[in-house]
């Protein structure tokens, strides 16, 4: 399980955090997992990783004027090993996030409030609520978004709900409807680590011994009073819950109570 803190690497690195990675990140990783003796059994793994956020070509043609037209281009170009003797050349450069369709559930988390307005309004016209519902969801996974349609000369009234959100840290996106202005409040919302409790390198689940006759009567003690909880619980009457099996239809006691005459049987009757 990745710890908080865990230095990057091609084995830790998801589809969401290489998106914090540059190009020469990639280069570095890679040299860092050289030395790892499956690094060629798991090279599809991380070049599936690694393109979801990259484009990654392999260079055929080592010359010079053939490195100038990568890099032109934008593309670092660097030599990776995949295992002893057996060098590539790849040029690398990160996906650009423009239009809305280049937004995903993993690179939305990577993006500034500030970048997204800009994805926005390259792509924008109809307002908020032109954008497919399945962008939509994608940006509010990883922003707070409000919306607000007002008369041009009193959207930014003094007091008004503009000023309040732009105090509030929000970035604006102004779109023009006539006499009319959609304005489109976006900001980040705050990162959460996911942590596990449960580690998946250690035994799952947890052997639980009792290190002295104190703690097995704790445990003991512990599941009388959840029984007792769940005595209580179900001692609550719900109509809802009302079912043919909440009635009873036999009885449990003594035949002598009911005053009905057993007759004995001996082992030597036949039936």
């Amino acid at each position: 399980m990745k710890r908080q803190g865990q230095a990057l690497s091609l084995k830790t690195l998801t589809k969401s955090n290489v998106w914090d990675i540059q190009e020469n990140d990639v280069f570095r990783l890679w040299a860092q997992a050289e030395r790892d003796a499956d690094l060629k059994d798991n090279e599809l793994h991380y070049l599936d990783i690694l393109k979801s956020a990259f484009t990654i070509e392999e260079v055929k043609v080592d010359r010079p004027e053939v490195i100038k037209k990568y890099e032109a281009r934008g593309c670092k170009v660097g030599e990776i090993r995949i295992e002893e003797g057996t060098t590539k050349k790849w040029a690398i450069k990160k996906k650009s996030i423009i239009r809305t369709t280049d937004l995903t559930w993993e690179n939305i988390h990577h993006i500034s409030a500030q970048k997204l307005v800009e994805v926005l309004d390259r792509n924008f016209g109809g307002g908020w609520d032109s954008l497919p519902q399945s962008i939509q969801d994608i940006i509010q996974s990883g922003f707070d978004v409000s919306t607000t349609t007002l008369p041009t000369d009193r959207l930014k009234k003094a007091g008004g709900l503009y000023d309040k959100k732009l105090n509030d840290g929000y970035e604006v996106l102004e779109i023009p409807k006539g006499g009319w202005t959609e304005a489109i409040f976006v900001k980040a919302k705050p990162k959460v680590e996911l942590h596990s409790a449960i580690d998946m390198d250690e035994d799952f689940p947890p052997k639980r011994i009792a290190d002295s006759e104190d703690d097995a009567d704790n445990e003991d003690m512990m599941g009388s009073v959840e029984e007792r909880e769940i005595d209580e619980e179900d001692d609550t009457f719900d109509d809802d819950k009302l079912t043919e099996e909440s009635y009873r239809t036999t009885f449990e006691t003594d035949a002598e109570d009911l005053d009905i005459q057993v007759e004995d049987v001996s082992d030597d009757d036949e039936f």
